[in-house]
């Protein structure tokens, strides 16, 4: 860091009034240190740039990789809502037939009468 500050350090005014040649000599020092140094800003202006550039385009897949897992999850959601919903109504129609079968009290369980059995008679 000290030779970067030695180097960004010019001169401002001539310590004593000297010949003209002295004063162009330090005229020529002080242009070409300011050209270096903006050589160098725009180096680090450049590679910041670029650096930009890149994490921009990382984080861009990245994101359209996310977006594609979502689009995946939602359609693996819907199916399963689906399937849910289908398991749902045979737990309800397994339910409804069991009840109708076993559970409600009719005249034909009361009379000894299983369903779906013809009715014997006795003489």
């Amino acid at each position: 860091m000290g030779n970067y500050e030695r180097e960004t350090v010019i001169p401002f005014a001539p310590a004593a009034k000297s010949a003209g040649s002295n004063d162009a000599d330090q005229l020529d020092i002080a242009g070409r240190t300011i050209l270096s140094l903006l050589n160098k800003a725009a180096s680090v202006a450049d590679e910041n740039s670029q650096h930009a550039l890149d994490m921009a385009q990382k984080l861009s897949h990245q994101l359209r990789a996310a977006e594609n897992r979502i689009a995946q999850l939602e359609d693996d959601v819907r199916y399963y809502q689906d399937r849910c919903e289908r398991a749902d109504q045979w737990l309800h129609k397994i339910f409804s037939e069991i009840e109708e079968r076993f559970l409600k009290p009719d005249d034909k369980r009361r009379a000894g009468v299983l369903p779906g059995r013809p009715v014997e008679r006795r003489a």
